[in-house]
């Protein structure tokens, strides 16, 4: 694997196995040169969302980059109170992303009475070519079983909260068998495990961060990794991650840390 590793979808579509996620990254300058180091750094793979109000500064650096559209992954997503106007949502996010398609857009939150109305949606502007691809975001398997039963197009990704403090396998298990990629937000815990004494002694064995050691397990569950930095060194730190794999000793205790522990939202109750 390196930085230009992808994983295929489900229909065919390849994914950059890692990215860029700008999830609470400021709106202008912040968000810009973070996507532009990025790129420097040789990312192709940016995930922002309507919700995050970054769309249009991920856009403006994309066209500055003067990297071929074609060869940048970028996802975006519908937010809650957008579900029964999808595609006028999404033609939005078009517009202030400056381009004429999207290569994946989620369902962000499995919201109650809509997420359903909200896939056929997305199903249509799949058809017509607006989205290569199309998938949800912080769905359990009630949910996708839900969505399964009405579906046409069965979701190429998944996107989830997922880290070894939570493992989710059988999440993990139940999307291999359906043929939809897992994909892990937050999944360095937004920083609160990074002091973990078994994680920090299992970074040391390989003269590694204890970042990068989470990133790696990612990457070895087959999981798509989207790591959110604004700092240079850190996106930089993020994708210092293919020189290197776990052993079997050390990839069974990261499997055994599992706390169920939610650093954002968790969706395990949603109806």
């Amino acid at each position: 694997m390196d930085l230009s590793s992808s994983i295929k979808l489900n229909n065919g579509e390849k994914i950059p196995a890692l990215g860029l996620g700008v999830y609470q990254s400021k709106p202008g300058s912040e968000t810009q040169q973070a996507v532009k180091w990025a790129f420097e750094m040789g990312y192709r793979h940016v995930d922002t969302a309507a919700y995050y109000r970054n769309e249009e500064d991920v856009g403006k650096a994309i066209k500055e980059s003067g990297i071929p559209r074609e060869e940048i992954f970028v996802t975006t997503k519908l937010r809650n109170e957008d579900h029964l106007i999808a595609e006028k949502a999404f033609n939005e996010s078009l517009k202030k992303l400056g381009m004429d398609f999207v290569d994946l857009y989620l369902i962000h939150w499995p919201q109650t009475g809509t997420r359903v109305k909200a896939w056929k949606a997305l199903e249509k502007i799949y058809s017509e070519g607006k989205a290569k691809s199309i998938g949800v975001s912080n769905f359990t398997i009630p949910h996708l079983e839900e969505l399964l039963e009405i579906a046409d197009v069965v979701p190429a990704v998944n996107q989830v909260e997922f880290s070894p403090y939570l493992y989710q396998k059988e999440l993990l298990d139940y999307c291999k068998g359906k043929g939809i990629a897992l994909e892990a937000y937050s999944p360095l815990t937004r920083g609160k495990k990074l002091n973990d004494p078994r994680l920090l002694e299992i970074a040391s064995n390989y003269s590694k961060t204890p970042a990068q050691i989470l990133i790696r397990w990612g990457l070895e569950q087959e999981l798509i990794v989207i790591p959110k930095s604004v700092h240079k060194e850190r996106i930089q730190e993020n994708a210092e991650v293919f020189d290197f794999a776990l052993s079997k000793k050390d990839k069974k205790l990261l499997d055994s840390m599992n706390q169920n522990f939610h650093s954002t939202w968790d969706p395990t109750n949603l109806p």
